[in-house]
């Protein structure tokens, strides 16, 4: 017999899309972020973005050739994605060898020493941004604000508005929300503006890249605590990175559910989380921890969740 038996690792797409093509997708969705970035942090913002896509390809690039001994898979976009991700995650100023740090733990222990694209458990980037949070909290926690980039020599650095709140030096009410929707916040390059975030959103749903599930599922969750504590929703829907998190970072392939159940379910917790760590932790913000605690819920999910097609009855009629 001359047929030939081929094992390989997930992602499996019986679809004529490919791996790198839908990476293309989500950068090109990324891109309304990334500008904004750019436009309110200045050249900072440029250095941060380009050290942190350079680290994560040519780390992913040597463990892949000189540790695992296997075909350079940089080819797929996957790490320049997860380079994109840490990037709009971190401060403008962050210094750069910090950003390199970061690119090392997010593609060396959070992807490739789990055998790489799909084979990982927590969404690379996170594990990146929650590493130098925890290594460097001083340093993760001096946002410049927006018009430093340009009328400050300086470069000076403020709170963002969820610390400020947490702290209760502001009221929610007092912000108006069209600073929260077009970026004149400070805070990490990505969150600073939910209408170029949303413009993404809705690209993905049109390119049917992800589905609204886990988004949805999120922000309802968060809701939800929030009316149980009295808290605007609005306000907590819109400001830190609740929108960069649930639309690009907790609807990774690898790591979120396989079934619409199962997102629901994943989703509706991460918001849950998320308030509640907001409203009684110790960290203004939990988007990050609230994801990366229900990554590892995921293989759970999917085992109580999973498609019928896979469900243990047709198994059974199968093996018979």
């Amino acid at each position: 017999m001359n047929e030939k038996l081929i094992f390989s690792t997930t992602p499996h797409m019986h679809t004529a899309r490919t791996v790198r093509g839908s990476m293309l997708h989500v950068l090109l969705a990324l891109l309304p972020a990334v500008f904004c970035s750019l436009y309110f942090f200045g050249v900072p913002a440029l250095m941060v973005l380009c050290v942190s896509v350079a680290s994560c390809v040519a780390v992913e690039w040597f463990v892949t050739k000189y540790m695992l001994r296997r075909q350079a898979t940089i080819g797929d976009c996957s790490a320049v994605l997860t380079g994109v991700l840490l990037a709009l995650n971190l401060p403008s100023n962050l210094p750069l060898w910090m950003v390199a740090a970061g690119a090392i733990m997010a593609i060396g222990i959070a992807k490739m020493a789990f055998g790489g694209l799909g084979c990982n458990i927590f969404n690379p980037a996170l594990v990146g941004r929650v590493f130098l949070l925890i290594s460097f909290p001083v340093a993760m926690t001096s946002w410049p604000l927006p018009d430093a980039a340009f009328g400050s020599a300086d470069g000076m650095t403020g709170a963002t508005i969820l610390s400020m709140v947490k702290l209760g030096n502001m009221e929610p009410a007092s912000i108006p929300s069209s600073d929260m929707i077009w970026g004149s916040m400070g805070g990490s390059m990505g969150e600073v503006s939910a209408a170029a975030l949303l413009l993404g959103f809705v690209y993905l749903l049109v390119v049917r890249i992800i589905k609204w599930h886990i988004p949805v599922a999120i922000v309802a969750g968060l809701a939800l605590v929030d009316i149980l504590a009295g808290y605007p929703v609005v306000f907590d829907i819109f400001s830190g990175g609740l929108l960069l998190g649930a639309i690009f970072m907790a609807t990774d392939y690898a790591t979120s559910p396989m079934t619409g159940r199962g997102m629901l379910l994943y989703g509706l917790f991460i918001g849950i989380i998320t308030a509640s760590i907001r409203r009684w932790g110790a960290y203004p913000e939990g988007m990050s921890f609230a994801i990366l605690i229900m990554n590892g819920f995921t293989p759970l999910i999917n085992r109580y969740m999973h498609p019928r097609r896979f469900s243990p009855k047709q198994r059974k009629e199968v093996m018979a």
